[in-house]
């Protein structure tokens, strides 16, 4: 049996990145350090900020405009450096 090929992404692109982690200035200020190194041209309003019901943890989507997949990979595992950040999508 043949697998179907995976649709592939076609670039650029706007592309959403998803960070969940501890609530605090400090995962955003560093997110906002990873996208201005691999991302720069984002606007504030490409940024969408969303607290858990009890205020520990937060998601934060930045939509970019993603080059290829070289600057995903790296900015993926940029933002994993960081102890506030639980997860990356």
């Amino acid at each position: 049996m043949n697998e179907p090929e995976r649709p592939q992404i076609e670039f650029p692109c706007q592309y959403p990145i998803k960070v969940m982690g501890s609530a605090g200035p400090a995962l955003y200020q560093h997110i906002l350090r990873v996208m201005d190194e691999h991302a720069p041209g984002y606007a504030e309003s490409d940024i969408s900020i969303k607290n858990s019901n009890k205020g520990n943890w937060q998601s934060i989507t930045v939509v970019i405009t993603a080059t290829g997949k070289p600057q995903l990979d790296a900015l993926f595992a940029d933002l994993k450096t960081s102890t506030e950040v639980k997860m990356v999508l």
